[in-house]
């Protein structure tokens, strides 16, 4: 006797939908339109015989019996993403490959050097993601993330990527102009630019240098590391510098490094994956790629665009600080 289940993708939805809060916010994990969302649900619920929401003016909220249908609704898609997620035998690279990333390190790291994977590996198409929120591998169809936290993170399904190091980092107008001869003076005389939720910043580097805060009372405070680089660049004051982000800067002479040599910290890039994720032909290709690109500490190319790589780039525009440090 075969299973009576309704549309397969109204319940993806409907589960997103309930874990989210928000017919919006499925959209955009979903990668459909909020009126898609709202009529699959329209139809799961006509199926059903019973609303799973109410809506009213105070937003979205499940109905008691649509509480109790979201977390088996949850649960099963779970195990059907898991028995995926682990299917054997599968050895070619094909299909598709979905990542979630630290917004900065998408732009100033990984976009540039892209199309070297895509050249390598025609046959994955890949999803970038750079969307301020939590992801869970099995439900919110993530492959991998690259998240930025502590040594401390370390385990089977972490792979380090890159460890941090800071230097202060200023426009070569701003040095000339200050204090050519002093770095650390010029520190002292002109604002320093802050990452006001950075786990590590400017007190970090002192504490490496060993050294007593000698900042001026003047700052700036800014929420992403890209924004703090831009300030630097326009010459509103010294950044602290976190490479490898900010090598292409450095590179290109847009900003030098000041009061060196640089400082390793705590924090470090990961590549992030659920137990049974690094067995997939594509997670393993993607995560080879990249360790030998990091290896290779070679400096970002302009992106190419004389092959037609099939990139989707998802949230690209926001640069906002994410949650666990995801920068």
């Amino acid at each position: 006797m075969g299973f009576r289940l309704p549309p397969m993708n109204t319940l993806r939805l409907f589960e997103a939908a309930a874990r989210l809060g928000s017919f919006k916010q499925a959209a955009e994990e979903v990668h459909v339109t909020p009126s898609a969302v709202s009529h699959g649900l329209r139809t799961l619920e006509h199926w059903l015989g019973a609303e799973l929401f109410l809506r009213d003016a105070r937003g979205l909220t499940l109905t008691p019996a649509g509480e109790t249908y979201a977390s088996e609704v949850h649960h099963a898609l779970k195990i059907l993403a898991s028995a995926t997620e682990g299917f054997p035998g599968r050895r070619k690279a094909t299909g598709a490959l979905s990542v979630s990333v630290a917004p900065t390190f998408a732009n100033r790291w990984l976009l540039p050097r892209l199309p070297k994977f895509t050249e390598r590996y025609p046959d994955i198409s890949i999803t970038i993601d750079t969307a301020r929120r939590h992801v869970d591998f099995l439900t919110d169809g993530f492959d991998l993330a690259i998240r930025m936290a502590t040594s401390s993170r370390s385990s089977e399904s972490w792979t380090e990527l890159v460890a941090e190091t800071f230097v202060p980092v200023c426009s070569p107008e701003l040095l000339r102009k200050h204090a050519p001869n002093d770095e650390i003076r010029l520190i002292e005389r002109v604002p320093t630019i802050h990452v006001t939720a950075a786990s590590e910043d400017w007190a970090a580097w002192f504490r490496a240098k060993d050294m007593t805060a000698v900042t001026g009372s003047r700052r700036i405070n800014v929420d992403t590391i890209q924004l703090a680089a831009e300030a630097a660049i326009q010459g509103l004051g010294i950044a602290m510098g976190r490479k490898p982000l900010m090598n292409g800067y450095i590179d290109a002479g847009d900003l030098i490094e000041i009061a060196g040599p640089p400082v390793p910290v705590a924090t470090r890039y990961w590549l992030v994956g659920s137990h049974k994720s690094f067995d997939r032909p594509e997670i393993k290709s993607f995560r080879n790629w990249i360790l030998q690109e990091l290896k290779s500490r070679s400096s970002p190319q302009a992106p190419s665009h004389s092959h037609d790589a099939r990139i989707s780039m998802s949230g690209l525009p926001n640069l906002g600080l994410v949650a666990q440090g995801q920068e």
